[in-house]
Protein backbone atom coordinates (compact mmCIF):
# COMPACT_ATOMS: atom_id res chain seq x y z
CA UNK A 1 0.00 0.00 0.00
CA UNK A 2 1.16 3.72 -0.63
CA UNK A 3 4.05 4.67 2.56
CA UNK A 4 3.04 8.32 1.88
CA UNK A 5 1.22 9.89 4.61
CA UNK A 6 -2.26 11.18 3.88
CA UNK A 7 -1.20 14.86 4.55
CA UNK A 8 1.57 14.87 2.07
CA UNK A 9 -0.80 13.46 -0.75
CA UNK A 10 -3.59 16.23 -0.28
CA UNK A 11 -1.22 18.46 -0.92
CA UNK A 12 -0.17 17.58 -3.85
CA UNK A 13 -3.78 16.82 -5.32
CA UNK A 14 -4.59 18.96 -7.73
CA UNK A 15 -7.27 22.08 -8.02
CA UNK A 16 -8.42 20.49 -11.21
CA UNK A 17 -12.07 18.44 -11.84
CA UNK A 18 -12.05 14.87 -11.84
CA UNK A 19 -12.05 11.68 -9.67
CA UNK A 20 -11.19 10.54 -6.08
CA UNK A 21 -10.51 7.14 -4.89
CA UNK A 22 -9.98 6.56 -1.21
CA UNK A 23 -8.29 3.08 -0.09
CA UNK A 24 -7.80 1.35 3.01
CA UNK A 25 -4.66 -0.68 4.39
CA UNK A 26 -5.63 -3.86 2.58
CA UNK A 27 -5.66 -1.53 -0.94
CA UNK A 28 -9.70 -2.18 -1.35
CA UNK A 29 -11.44 0.65 -2.53
CA UNK A 30 -13.69 2.11 -0.54
CA UNK A 31 -15.20 5.21 -1.95
CA UNK A 32 -15.58 6.94 -4.97
CA UNK A 33 -16.35 10.37 -5.96
CA UNK A 34 -15.76 13.03 -8.17
CA UNK A 35 -15.36 17.22 -8.07
CA UNK A 36 -15.18 20.53 -9.23
CA UNK A 37 -12.06 20.87 -7.57
CA UNK A 38 -10.30 18.05 -6.33
CA UNK A 39 -7.66 19.44 -3.77
CA UNK A 40 -10.99 21.04 -1.91
CA UNK A 41 -13.02 18.32 -2.23
CA UNK A 42 -11.03 15.55 -0.85
CA UNK A 43 -9.83 17.93 1.81
CA UNK A 44 -12.81 18.49 3.45
CA UNK A 45 -13.10 14.78 4.33
CA UNK A 46 -10.10 15.41 6.53
CA UNK A 47 -10.87 18.80 7.79
CA UNK A 48 -14.45 18.90 8.41
CA UNK A 49 -16.51 17.45 10.74
CA UNK A 50 -18.62 14.85 9.66
CA UNK A 51 -22.15 14.41 11.28
CA UNK A 52 -22.47 10.73 9.44
CA UNK A 53 -20.71 8.46 11.69
CA UNK A 54 -20.37 6.42 8.82
CA UNK A 55 -18.30 9.06 7.26
CA UNK A 56 -16.12 9.59 9.72
CA UNK A 57 -15.52 5.45 9.72
CA UNK A 58 -14.86 5.68 6.44
CA UNK A 59 -12.28 8.48 6.66
CA UNK A 60 -10.73 6.50 9.43
CA UNK A 61 -10.03 3.52 7.21
CA UNK A 62 -8.32 6.03 4.81
CA UNK A 63 -4.81 4.83 3.92
CA UNK A 64 -4.80 5.55 0.29
CA UNK A 65 -6.19 8.84 -2.31
CA UNK A 66 -5.92 8.00 -6.15
CA UNK A 67 -7.10 10.77 -8.89
CA UNK A 68 -7.68 10.72 -12.44
CA UNK A 69 -7.93 14.25 -13.50
CA UNK A 70 -10.27 14.92 -16.43
CA UNK A 71 -11.49 18.28 -18.55
CA UNK A 72 -14.64 18.90 -17.45
CA UNK A 73 -17.54 18.25 -14.06
CA UNK A 74 -19.04 16.33 -16.77
CA UNK A 75 -16.44 13.93 -18.02
CA UNK A 76 -15.90 13.04 -13.85
CA UNK A 77 -19.58 12.41 -13.12
CA UNK A 78 -19.45 10.04 -16.54
CA UNK A 79 -16.08 8.08 -15.21
CA UNK A 80 -17.42 8.00 -11.36
CA UNK A 81 -20.41 6.34 -12.55
CA UNK A 82 -18.25 3.90 -14.73
CA UNK A 83 -15.96 3.27 -11.53
CA UNK A 84 -18.93 2.85 -8.74
CA UNK A 85 -20.40 0.09 -11.43
CA UNK A 86 -16.73 -1.90 -12.56
CA UNK A 87 -15.39 -1.91 -8.41
CA UNK A 88 -18.75 -1.61 -6.28
CA UNK A 89 -17.21 0.41 -3.39
CA UNK A 90 -18.54 -0.08 0.11
CA UNK A 91 -19.66 3.67 0.82
CA UNK A 92 -20.87 4.36 -2.65
CA UNK A 93 -24.82 4.44 -3.33
CA UNK A 94 -25.28 1.59 -5.81
CA UNK A 95 -28.44 1.60 -8.31
CA UNK A 96 -28.67 -1.87 -9.32
CA UNK A 97 -31.18 -2.96 -11.63
CA UNK A 98 -31.68 -6.58 -12.27
CA UNK A 99 -35.02 -6.54 -13.99
CA UNK A 100 -36.13 -6.66 -17.27
CA UNK A 101 -37.93 -4.25 -19.21
CA UNK A 102 -40.42 -4.93 -21.67
CA UNK A 103 -40.16 -2.99 -25.27
CA UNK A 104 -43.04 -3.02 -27.92
CA UNK A 105 -41.28 -4.75 -31.38
CA UNK A 106 -42.53 -4.00 -34.66
CA UNK A 107 -41.19 -7.08 -36.28
CA UNK A 108 -38.27 -6.26 -39.34
CA UNK A 109 -40.76 -8.53 -41.71
CA UNK A 110 -43.10 -7.97 -44.51
CA UNK A 111 -46.47 -7.10 -43.04
CA UNK A 112 -44.50 -6.66 -39.58
CA UNK A 113 -45.64 -7.91 -36.32
CA UNK A 114 -46.56 -5.49 -33.38
CA UNK A 115 -46.45 -7.29 -30.09
CA UNK A 116 -44.72 -6.57 -26.82
CA UNK A 117 -41.20 -8.91 -25.67
CA UNK A 118 -38.55 -8.31 -22.62
CA UNK A 119 -35.62 -9.81 -25.14
CA UNK A 120 -34.40 -7.56 -27.89
CA UNK A 121 -32.71 -9.40 -30.99
CA UNK A 122 -30.69 -7.95 -33.27
CA UNK A 123 -32.23 -8.74 -36.73
CA UNK A 124 -33.04 -5.57 -37.93
CA UNK A 125 -36.44 -5.31 -35.62
CA UNK A 126 -37.49 -1.94 -34.61
CA UNK A 127 -37.48 -1.62 -30.33
CA UNK A 128 -39.40 0.69 -28.78
CA UNK A 129 -39.03 1.84 -24.63
CA UNK A 130 -37.79 0.41 -22.52
CA UNK A 131 -41.17 0.65 -20.42
CA UNK A 132 -41.21 0.39 -16.92
CA UNK A 133 -44.49 -1.51 -16.96
CA UNK A 134 -45.79 -4.24 -19.01
CA UNK A 135 -49.81 -2.59 -18.21
CA UNK A 136 -48.18 0.65 -20.42
CA UNK A 137 -47.06 -1.30 -23.03
CA UNK A 138 -51.02 -3.43 -23.37
CA UNK A 139 -52.61 -0.23 -22.92
CA UNK A 140 -50.37 1.16 -25.95
CA UNK A 141 -51.48 -1.69 -27.49
CA UNK A 142 -54.76 -2.38 -27.05
CA UNK A 143 -54.98 1.52 -28.68
CA UNK A 144 -53.19 0.40 -31.75
CA UNK A 145 -55.37 -2.81 -32.68
CA UNK A 146 -58.76 -0.75 -31.44
CA UNK A 147 -57.69 1.54 -34.77
CA UNK A 148 -55.92 -0.30 -36.78
CA UNK A 149 -56.03 -4.01 -38.45
CA UNK A 150 -52.87 -5.77 -38.18
CA UNK A 151 -51.97 -9.55 -38.49
CA UNK A 152 -50.72 -11.36 -35.70
CA UNK A 153 -50.10 -14.55 -37.20
CA UNK A 154 -46.54 -15.45 -37.30
CA UNK A 155 -46.34 -16.84 -40.99
CA UNK A 156 -44.24 -15.69 -43.33
CA UNK A 157 -45.82 -13.50 -45.89
CA UNK A 158 -43.33 -13.46 -48.85
CA UNK A 159 -44.77 -12.38 -51.81
CA UNK A 160 -43.63 -15.83 -53.63
CA UNK A 161 -45.74 -17.63 -50.98
CA UNK A 162 -48.69 -15.18 -50.78
CA UNK A 163 -48.81 -15.33 -54.35
CA UNK A 164 -48.71 -18.75 -54.35
CA UNK A 165 -51.53 -19.37 -52.12
CA UNK A 166 -49.77 -20.92 -49.70
CA UNK A 167 -52.11 -19.54 -46.67
CA UNK A 168 -55.91 -19.20 -45.68
CA UNK A 169 -57.45 -16.55 -43.57
CA UNK A 170 -58.08 -17.07 -39.89
CA UNK A 171 -60.72 -16.29 -37.43
CA UNK A 172 -58.92 -12.65 -37.36
CA UNK A 173 -60.29 -11.92 -40.36
CA UNK A 174 -63.51 -12.66 -40.05
CA UNK A 175 -63.78 -10.50 -36.71
CA UNK A 176 -62.34 -7.55 -38.88
CA UNK A 177 -59.43 -7.54 -36.64
CA UNK A 178 -56.75 -8.00 -39.76
CA UNK A 179 -57.69 -7.46 -43.52
CA UNK A 180 -56.05 -10.50 -44.62
CA UNK A 181 -52.87 -9.85 -46.28
CA UNK A 182 -51.79 -13.67 -46.03
CA UNK A 183 -54.44 -14.31 -49.19
CA UNK A 184 -53.34 -11.19 -50.97
CA UNK A 185 -56.54 -8.93 -49.51
CA UNK A 186 -54.22 -5.95 -48.29
CA UNK A 187 -51.15 -4.83 -49.94
CA UNK A 188 -47.82 -4.16 -49.01
CA UNK A 189 -48.13 -0.12 -49.40
CA UNK A 190 -51.27 0.44 -47.27
CA UNK A 191 -49.87 -1.76 -44.29
CA UNK A 192 -46.41 -0.06 -44.06
CA UNK A 193 -48.27 3.45 -44.21
CA UNK A 194 -50.42 2.26 -40.82
CA UNK A 195 -47.30 0.71 -39.35
CA UNK A 196 -45.62 4.41 -40.18
CA UNK A 197 -48.50 6.14 -38.62
CA UNK A 198 -48.28 3.52 -35.67
CA UNK A 199 -44.78 4.83 -34.86
CA UNK A 200 -45.64 7.90 -34.36
CA UNK A 201 -48.44 6.85 -32.12
CA UNK A 202 -45.97 4.82 -29.80
CA UNK A 203 -43.67 8.00 -29.71
CA UNK A 204 -46.82 10.77 -28.53
CA UNK A 205 -47.77 11.82 -32.08
CA UNK A 206 -51.19 11.60 -32.96
CA UNK A 207 -51.34 14.09 -35.73
CA UNK A 208 -50.15 12.00 -38.76
CA UNK A 209 -53.14 9.60 -37.51
CA UNK A 210 -55.70 11.95 -36.89
CA UNK A 211 -55.32 14.11 -40.02
CA UNK A 212 -55.12 10.99 -42.77
CA UNK A 213 -58.63 9.83 -40.87
CA UNK A 214 -59.92 12.99 -40.63
CA UNK A 215 -58.90 13.20 -44.68
CA UNK A 216 -60.58 9.47 -45.19
CA UNK A 217 -63.78 10.34 -43.51
CA UNK A 218 -64.65 13.27 -45.30
CA UNK A 219 -63.86 11.14 -48.94
CA UNK A 220 -66.20 8.52 -47.85
CA UNK A 221 -69.02 10.95 -46.52
CA UNK A 222 -68.75 12.65 -50.22
CA UNK A 223 -68.82 9.34 -51.81
CA UNK A 224 -71.96 8.48 -49.50
CA UNK A 225 -69.96 5.87 -48.19
CA UNK A 226 -71.74 6.90 -44.33
CA UNK A 227 -70.98 3.76 -42.47
CA UNK A 228 -67.58 3.35 -43.57
CA UNK A 229 -67.11 7.10 -42.64
CA UNK A 230 -68.93 6.69 -39.47
CA UNK A 231 -66.15 3.89 -38.18
CA UNK A 232 -63.56 6.38 -39.46
CA UNK A 233 -65.13 8.87 -37.10
CA UNK A 234 -65.31 6.32 -34.35
CA UNK A 235 -61.64 5.58 -34.76
CA UNK A 236 -60.95 9.61 -34.39
CA UNK A 237 -62.94 9.68 -31.27
CA UNK A 238 -61.02 6.52 -29.92
CA UNK A 239 -57.33 8.37 -30.87
CA UNK A 240 -58.60 12.07 -29.81
CA UNK A 241 -60.04 10.78 -26.24
CA UNK A 242 -56.59 8.55 -26.12
CA UNK A 243 -54.66 11.94 -26.41
CA UNK A 244 -56.44 14.17 -23.87
CA UNK A 245 -56.10 12.01 -21.55
CA UNK A 246 -52.31 11.57 -21.90
CA UNK A 247 -51.46 14.98 -22.65
CA UNK A 248 -50.04 16.94 -19.24
CA UNK A 249 -48.45 19.90 -21.64
CA UNK A 250 -48.65 21.77 -24.49
CA UNK A 251 -47.75 19.38 -27.49
CA UNK A 252 -44.54 21.47 -28.58
CA UNK A 253 -43.19 20.30 -25.47
CA UNK A 254 -41.49 16.95 -27.01
CA UNK A 255 -38.41 14.98 -26.56
CA UNK A 256 -37.71 16.20 -22.78
CA UNK A 257 -36.41 14.17 -20.10
CA UNK A 258 -37.61 15.56 -16.24
CA UNK A 259 -36.14 14.38 -13.52
CA UNK A 260 -36.88 15.33 -9.75
CA UNK A 261 -35.69 13.95 -6.22
CA UNK A 262 -37.61 13.64 -2.74
CA UNK A 263 -35.37 13.01 0.45
CA UNK A 264 -34.75 12.18 4.23
CA UNK A 265 -32.23 11.46 6.30
CA UNK A 266 -31.81 7.57 5.01
CA UNK A 267 -33.06 7.39 1.72
CA UNK A 268 -33.85 9.12 -1.77
CA UNK A 269 -36.54 8.87 -4.52
CA UNK A 270 -36.06 10.00 -7.95
CA UNK A 271 -38.23 10.08 -10.47
CA UNK A 272 -37.60 10.04 -14.10
CA UNK A 273 -40.26 11.60 -16.94
CA UNK A 274 -39.94 11.42 -20.45
CA UNK A 275 -42.41 13.67 -22.61
CA UNK A 276 -43.19 13.03 -26.04
CA UNK A 277 -45.57 15.96 -28.02
CA UNK A 278 -46.80 16.95 -24.67
CA UNK A 279 -47.49 13.23 -23.20
CA UNK A 280 -46.10 11.33 -20.41
CA UNK A 281 -44.62 8.55 -22.58
CA UNK A 282 -42.66 6.95 -19.62
CA UNK A 283 -42.08 7.54 -15.83
CA UNK A 284 -39.76 5.46 -13.44
CA UNK A 285 -39.14 6.30 -9.95
CA UNK A 286 -36.10 4.66 -8.03
CA UNK A 287 -35.23 4.43 -4.35
CA UNK A 288 -31.51 5.09 -3.47
CA UNK A 289 -30.26 3.73 0.33
CA UNK A 290 -27.37 6.87 1.32
CA UNK A 291 -24.03 5.20 1.81
CA UNK A 292 -22.83 8.58 3.58
CA UNK A 293 -24.57 11.79 4.40
CA UNK A 294 -24.57 12.39 0.16
CA UNK A 295 -26.66 15.64 -0.99
CA UNK A 296 -29.50 15.47 -3.49
CA UNK A 297 -27.48 17.18 -5.83
CA UNK A 298 -24.87 14.27 -6.07
CA UNK A 299 -27.54 11.64 -5.99
CA UNK A 300 -29.65 13.41 -8.28
CA UNK A 301 -26.62 13.74 -11.15
CA UNK A 302 -25.46 9.58 -10.32
CA UNK A 303 -29.30 9.05 -10.87
CA UNK A 304 -29.70 11.17 -14.19
CA UNK A 305 -26.55 9.00 -15.79
CA UNK A 306 -28.24 5.82 -14.72
CA UNK A 307 -31.71 5.95 -15.80
CA UNK A 308 -30.80 6.93 -19.26
CA UNK A 309 -27.90 4.52 -19.75
CA UNK A 310 -31.15 2.11 -18.21
CA UNK A 311 -33.88 3.27 -20.82
CA UNK A 312 -31.36 4.18 -22.91
CA UNK A 313 -32.98 7.74 -23.56
CA UNK A 314 -31.06 10.52 -26.03
CA UNK A 315 -33.25 13.81 -25.39
CA UNK A 316 -31.29 16.53 -26.25
CA UNK A 317 -33.11 18.28 -22.95
CA UNK A 318 -33.54 17.45 -19.24
CA UNK A 319 -35.30 20.08 -16.66
CA UNK A 320 -34.74 19.87 -13.35
CA UNK A 321 -35.66 21.39 -9.96
CA UNK A 322 -31.96 22.69 -9.15
CA UNK A 323 -29.17 22.67 -11.09
CA UNK A 324 -26.74 20.04 -11.38
CA UNK A 325 -23.69 18.32 -13.87
CA UNK A 326 -24.89 16.36 -16.94
CA UNK A 327 -22.41 14.44 -18.76
CA UNK A 328 -22.82 14.94 -22.62
CA UNK A 329 -24.14 17.04 -24.78
CA UNK A 330 -27.42 17.99 -22.87
CA UNK A 331 -29.01 21.58 -22.12
CA UNK A 332 -30.27 21.44 -19.09
CA UNK A 333 -32.97 23.85 -18.06
CA UNK A 334 -34.72 24.69 -13.99
CA UNK A 335 -38.02 26.07 -15.16
CA UNK A 336 -39.00 28.92 -12.91
CA UNK A 337 -42.99 28.61 -14.77
CA UNK A 338 -45.44 27.45 -17.11
CA UNK A 339 -45.81 24.23 -19.03
CA UNK A 340 -42.32 23.43 -17.97
CA UNK A 341 -42.51 24.23 -14.32
CA UNK A 342 -45.61 22.38 -14.19
CA UNK A 343 -43.65 19.09 -15.75
CA UNK A 344 -40.90 19.04 -13.20
CA UNK A 345 -43.80 19.90 -10.32
CA UNK A 346 -45.66 16.61 -11.44
CA UNK A 347 -42.39 14.73 -11.75
CA UNK A 348 -41.73 15.61 -7.57
CA UNK A 349 -45.58 14.52 -7.10
CA UNK A 350 -44.54 11.08 -8.54
CA UNK A 351 -41.28 10.78 -6.46
CA UNK A 352 -43.44 12.11 -3.51
CA UNK A 353 -46.29 9.55 -3.97
CA UNK A 354 -43.57 6.83 -4.32
CA UNK A 355 -42.34 7.86 -1.25
CA UNK A 356 -45.58 7.29 0.57
CA UNK A 357 -46.33 4.06 -0.90
CA UNK A 358 -42.70 2.77 0.06
CA UNK A 359 -43.69 4.32 4.17
CA UNK A 360 -47.16 2.39 3.94
CA UNK A 361 -45.17 -1.02 2.62
CA UNK A 362 -42.45 -0.62 5.22
CA UNK A 363 -44.56 0.26 7.93
CA UNK A 364 -46.08 -3.65 7.33
CA UNK A 365 -42.72 -5.16 6.19
CA UNK A 366 -40.20 -3.60 8.13
CA UNK A 367 -41.72 -1.61 11.49
CA UNK A 368 -38.41 -1.06 12.91
CA UNK A 369 -37.26 1.35 9.68
CA UNK A 370 -40.37 2.82 9.82
CA UNK A 371 -40.03 4.07 13.24
CA UNK A 372 -36.94 4.77 13.36
CA UNK A 373 -36.92 6.65 10.11
CA UNK A 374 -39.89 8.79 12.01
CA UNK A 375 -37.14 9.42 14.93
CA UNK A 376 -34.41 10.54 12.92
CA UNK A 377 -36.89 13.00 11.03
CA UNK A 378 -38.33 13.82 14.32
CA UNK A 379 -34.70 14.59 15.76
CA UNK A 380 -34.11 16.65 12.55
CA UNK A 381 -37.49 19.02 12.45
CA UNK A 382 -37.31 19.68 16.07
CA UNK A 383 -33.41 20.04 16.57
CA UNK A 384 -33.61 17.92 19.23
CA UNK A 385 -29.98 15.96 20.62
CA UNK A 386 -31.45 12.50 20.59
CA UNK A 387 -34.40 10.74 19.03
CA UNK A 388 -37.38 11.44 20.84
CA UNK A 389 -38.52 7.49 21.84
CA UNK A 390 -40.13 8.55 24.49
CA UNK A 391 -42.39 11.59 24.51
CA UNK A 392 -44.97 12.80 27.20
CA UNK A 393 -47.71 15.46 26.70
CA UNK A 394 -50.04 17.61 28.62
CA UNK A 395 -53.85 19.19 28.42
CA UNK A 396 -55.78 20.90 30.89
CA UNK A 397 -59.54 20.88 31.26
CA UNK A 398 -62.27 22.92 32.90
CA UNK A 399 -65.47 25.15 32.34
CA UNK A 400 -64.61 28.46 33.71
CA UNK A 401 -62.68 27.09 36.67
CA UNK A 402 -64.67 23.91 37.75
CA UNK A 403 -63.41 20.49 38.42
CA UNK A 404 -60.38 21.65 37.11
CA UNK A 405 -57.98 18.04 35.73
CA UNK A 406 -55.24 17.39 33.60
CA UNK A 407 -53.68 14.69 31.26
CA UNK A 408 -50.28 13.43 30.67
CA UNK A 409 -50.17 11.20 27.46
CA UNK A 410 -46.75 8.76 27.09
CA UNK A 411 -45.62 7.81 23.26
CA UNK A 412 -42.82 5.15 22.87
CA UNK A 413 -41.66 4.91 19.42
CA UNK A 414 -44.26 7.23 18.58
CA UNK A 415 -47.01 4.86 19.41
CA UNK A 416 -49.53 5.32 22.16
CA UNK A 417 -48.37 3.82 25.93
CA UNK A 418 -51.84 3.77 27.56
CA UNK A 419 -50.98 1.96 30.38
CA UNK A 420 -48.46 4.85 31.14
CA UNK A 421 -51.23 7.38 30.67
CA UNK A 422 -51.99 9.53 33.85
CA UNK A 423 -55.33 11.99 35.38
CA UNK A 424 -54.66 14.71 37.79
CA UNK A 425 -56.69 16.70 40.07
CA UNK A 426 -55.68 20.19 40.07
CA UNK A 427 -54.98 21.00 43.80
CA UNK A 428 -53.33 23.91 44.49
CA UNK A 429 -55.07 26.78 42.06
CA UNK A 430 -58.39 28.15 42.20
CA UNK A 431 -60.37 29.37 39.60
CA UNK A 432 -59.68 29.32 35.65
CA UNK A 433 -55.59 29.35 35.74
CA UNK A 434 -54.52 27.18 32.65
CA UNK A 435 -50.71 28.49 33.29
CA UNK A 436 -51.00 27.66 37.00
CA UNK A 437 -52.28 24.01 36.34
CA UNK A 438 -49.76 23.37 33.81
CA UNK A 439 -46.78 24.42 36.66
CA UNK A 440 -48.36 22.36 39.35
CA UNK A 441 -49.10 19.20 36.96
CA UNK A 442 -45.71 19.15 35.34
CA UNK A 443 -43.87 19.41 38.53
CA UNK A 444 -46.17 16.61 40.13
CA UNK A 445 -45.45 14.67 37.58
CA UNK A 446 -41.41 14.60 36.98
CA UNK A 447 -41.58 15.12 41.03
CA UNK A 448 -42.56 11.78 41.22
CA UNK A 449 -40.30 10.57 38.24
CA UNK A 450 -37.36 11.72 39.93
CA UNK A 451 -38.39 10.14 43.25
CA UNK A 452 -39.43 7.12 41.61
CA UNK A 453 -35.79 6.96 39.67
CA UNK A 454 -37.82 6.62 36.65
CA UNK A 455 -37.28 7.13 33.07
CA UNK A 456 -37.44 10.41 31.57
CA UNK A 457 -38.87 11.27 28.20
CA UNK A 458 -37.01 12.74 25.44
CA UNK A 459 -39.09 15.25 24.62
CA UNK A 460 -41.98 16.93 26.51
CA UNK A 461 -45.26 18.26 24.54
CA UNK A 462 -47.38 21.15 25.97
CA UNK A 463 -50.59 21.87 24.72
CA UNK A 464 -50.43 25.74 24.45
CA UNK A 465 -48.85 28.33 23.41
CA UNK A 466 -45.79 30.53 25.08
CA UNK A 467 -47.77 31.15 28.26
CA UNK A 468 -48.39 27.61 28.65
CA UNK A 469 -44.41 26.54 27.71
CA UNK A 470 -43.27 29.12 30.29
CA UNK A 471 -45.25 27.90 32.82
CA UNK A 472 -44.14 24.38 32.29
CA UNK A 473 -40.60 25.43 31.99
CA UNK A 474 -40.58 27.10 35.31
CA UNK A 475 -41.47 23.52 36.87
CA UNK A 476 -38.38 22.02 35.37
CA UNK A 477 -35.91 24.77 36.69
CA UNK A 478 -37.59 23.83 40.01
CA UNK A 479 -36.93 20.43 39.54
CA UNK A 480 -33.59 21.50 37.99
CA UNK A 481 -34.06 19.20 34.67
CA UNK A 482 -34.03 22.24 32.31
CA UNK A 483 -31.53 21.67 29.78
CA UNK A 484 -31.85 17.78 30.64
CA UNK A 485 -35.31 17.56 28.53
CA UNK A 486 -36.49 19.12 25.52
CA UNK A 487 -40.11 20.70 25.86
CA UNK A 488 -41.96 22.25 23.10
CA UNK A 489 -45.74 23.54 22.67
CA UNK A 490 -47.75 23.76 20.07
CA UNK A 491 -50.41 26.21 19.51
CA UNK A 492 -53.70 24.95 18.48
CA UNK A 493 -54.79 27.74 15.81
CA UNK A 494 -51.88 27.84 13.72
CA UNK A 495 -50.02 24.38 14.75
CA UNK A 496 -46.95 26.10 15.55
CA UNK A 497 -44.31 24.80 17.84
CA UNK A 498 -42.89 26.91 20.54
CA UNK A 499 -39.38 26.50 21.71
CA UNK A 500 -38.25 27.86 25.16
CA UNK A 501 -36.70 31.79 25.15
CA UNK A 502 -37.38 31.75 21.10
CA UNK A 503 -40.59 34.42 20.29
CA UNK A 504 -40.44 32.89 16.74
CA UNK A 505 -42.29 29.91 16.13
CA UNK A 506 -41.39 27.19 13.55
CA UNK A 507 -44.38 26.20 11.40
CA UNK A 508 -43.91 22.69 9.82
CA UNK A 509 -44.57 21.46 6.60
CA UNK A 510 -48.65 20.25 6.89
CA UNK A 511 -48.20 17.07 5.65
CA UNK A 512 -44.74 16.10 7.62
CA UNK A 513 -45.05 13.05 10.09
CA UNK A 514 -42.95 15.01 12.98
CA UNK A 515 -46.27 17.43 12.52
CA UNK A 516 -48.55 14.26 12.33
CA UNK A 517 -46.81 12.78 15.81
CA UNK A 518 -47.05 15.95 17.37
CA UNK A 519 -50.63 16.30 16.22
CA UNK A 520 -51.52 13.04 17.61
CA UNK A 521 -49.94 13.47 20.78
CA UNK A 522 -52.10 16.69 21.48
CA UNK A 523 -55.01 15.34 20.32
CA UNK A 524 -54.82 12.31 22.76
CA UNK A 525 -53.95 13.95 25.81
CA UNK A 526 -57.23 16.56 25.33
CA UNK A 527 -59.77 13.30 24.41
CA UNK A 528 -57.71 11.46 27.15
CA UNK A 529 -58.21 14.74 29.90
CA UNK A 530 -61.94 15.76 28.34
CA UNK A 531 -63.26 12.18 29.17
CA UNK A 532 -62.05 12.65 32.70
CA UNK A 533 -63.23 15.92 33.07
CA UNK A 534 -66.65 15.06 32.15
CA UNK A 535 -66.90 11.71 34.37
CA UNK A 536 -65.89 14.11 37.31
CA UNK A 537 -68.54 16.61 36.15
CA UNK A 538 -71.47 14.36 35.69
CA UNK A 539 -70.42 12.47 38.84
CA UNK A 540 -70.49 16.10 40.77
CA UNK A 541 -73.76 16.54 39.33
CA UNK A 542 -75.42 13.71 40.33
CA UNK A 543 -73.52 13.82 43.97
CA UNK A 544 -75.45 17.47 43.76
CA UNK A 545 -78.60 15.98 42.93
CA UNK A 546 -78.52 13.90 46.08
CA UNK A 547 -77.15 16.44 48.13
CA UNK A 548 -79.54 18.77 47.50
CA UNK A 549 -82.81 16.35 49.20
CA UNK A 550 -83.47 18.33 52.73
CA UNK A 551 -81.47 16.09 55.50
CA UNK A 552 -79.13 14.12 52.92
CA UNK A 553 -75.09 14.71 53.22
CA UNK A 554 -72.34 14.29 51.35
CA UNK A 555 -71.54 10.78 53.27
CA UNK A 556 -74.67 9.48 52.56
CA UNK A 557 -74.74 10.73 48.83
CA UNK A 558 -71.89 8.90 48.63
CA UNK A 559 -73.15 5.44 50.16
CA UNK A 560 -76.08 5.33 47.85
CA UNK A 561 -73.93 6.22 44.50
CA UNK A 562 -71.70 3.04 45.41
CA UNK A 563 -74.76 0.86 45.96
CA UNK A 564 -76.89 1.51 42.93
CA UNK A 565 -74.22 3.58 40.62
CA UNK A 566 -76.92 5.91 39.28
CA UNK A 567 -79.71 8.49 40.73
CA UNK A 568 -82.06 6.89 37.80
CA UNK A 569 -81.08 3.31 40.04
CA UNK A 570 -82.00 5.14 43.28
CA UNK A 571 -85.05 6.28 41.70
CA UNK A 572 -86.03 3.02 40.22
CA UNK A 573 -84.65 1.24 43.77
CA UNK A 574 -87.77 0.19 46.52
CA UNK A 575 -88.43 1.79 49.79
CA UNK A 576 -86.75 -1.25 51.70
CA UNK A 577 -83.99 -1.66 49.70
CA UNK A 578 -82.97 2.16 50.50
CA UNK A 579 -83.92 2.01 54.02
CA UNK A 580 -81.36 -1.26 54.61
CA UNK A 581 -78.55 0.95 53.45
CA UNK A 582 -78.98 4.12 55.20
CA UNK A 583 -82.49 3.58 57.45
CA UNK A 584 -85.77 4.36 57.36
CA UNK A 585 -86.08 8.12 57.74
CA UNK A 586 -83.23 9.16 55.11
CA UNK A 587 -84.73 6.22 52.77
CA UNK A 588 -88.16 7.89 53.13
CA UNK A 589 -87.02 11.21 52.48
CA UNK A 590 -84.64 10.30 48.91
CA UNK A 591 -87.94 7.79 47.88
CA UNK A 592 -90.50 10.75 48.21
CA UNK A 593 -87.97 13.54 46.78
CA UNK A 594 -86.32 11.68 44.11
CA UNK A 595 -90.25 10.48 42.96
CA UNK A 596 -91.61 14.35 43.18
Amino acid sequence: MNSISIDVQLKTLPDSPGVYQFFDEAGKILYVGKAKNLKKRVSSYFTKTHNSGKTRVMVRKIRSIKHIVVPTESDALLLENNLIKEHQPRYNVLLRDDKSYPWLCIKNERFPRIFPTRKRIRDGSEYFGPYTQMKTVRALLDLIKSVYPLRTCNYDLSEEKVSAGKYKRCLEYHLGNCLGPCEGLQDSESYDRQIDDIRQIIKGNFKSSLHYFRHRMQQLATDMRFEEAQQIKEKIEILENYQSKSTVVHPKINNVDVFSIISDSSHAYVNYMQISHGLVVRSHTIEIKKKLDESDEDLLSLAIVTLRERFEADSPEIYLPFPVPVSGEVRVKVPKSGDKRKIVQLSERNARYYRQERFKQIKITDPDRHVKRIMEQMKKDLRLSSEPRHIECFDNSNIQGSNPVAACVVFRDAKPAKKEYRHYNIKTVEGPDDFASMREVVYRRYKRLLEEEADLPQLIVIDGGKGQLSAALSSLEQLELRGKIAIIGIAKRLEEIYFPNDSIPLYLDKKSESLKVIQLLRNEAHRFGITFHRNKRSKAAISSALEGIDGIGEKTARELLRKFKSVKRIREASLQEISELVGPSKAQKVYESLRE
